[in-house]
């Protein structure tokens, strides 16, 4: 979820993610100092689909067909061993293999083509665990010299979580366990 401030995040917003409880400890900080995501609320994560539909179309209807959807996936991990960059100053974290990571975004992609990814911006989805945003090349090699250390580890994905945006801050609204 890239945003330049937490005021473009809008009452009503929703998006898809699977959390990464295993990156917080190397991260947080940086998250906290130079992720608008973070300082609204969202835990250290990897984005499935943003922005979902708006938190007033979403039903039991939805829930259900989510769950559907998701439930077909097998739940996976990801080793996270590099940083990388994308333009605007973006620093993230490298999930690998990033193909189950894919393939939840194009099922929900395909089932609500009125929600592509990114809002349509971006023609490749590169999954990422957005680190810092918007800084210059001198703050984001001494958060990759911190996090040198800290890597690798690893994360299983056995759900995603659907959150919603109430105006201040992002909130979780539900979990869709993913395929044993």
């Amino acid at each position: 979820m890239t945003h330049d401030r937490t005021s473009t995040f809008q009452a009503g917003q929703t998006g898809l993610i699977v959390r990464i409880p295993e990156a917080e400890p190397s991260v947080d900080g940086w998250r906290e100092r130079f992720d608008p995501s973070a300082q609204a609320g969202v835990p250290a994560h990897v984005t499935v689909l943003f922005p979902f539909l708006d938190e007033s179309r979403i039903d039991a209807h939805v829930h259900s067909a989510l769950a559907d959807v998701l439930g077909k996936h097998q739940a996976f991990d990801l080793r996270f061993e590099r940083c990388g960059r994308l333009p605007g100053g973006v620093l993230h974290l490298v999930p690998e293999p990033d193909t189950q990571l894919r393939q939840l975004t194009e099922a929900i992609a395909d089932r609500w083509p009125e929600a592509p990814p990114y809002g349509g911006r971006f023609t490749e989805i590169v999954p990422h665990l957005t680190i810092a945003q918007g800084q210059e090349d001198a703050v984001l090699e001494e958060i990759e010299a911190h996090l040198s250390g800290r890597l690798p580890f690893t994360s299983h994905v056995a759900s995603v979580q659907l959150i919603v945006h109430d105006g201040a801050k992002w909130q979780e609204r539900a979990s869709f366990a993913l395929g044993e």
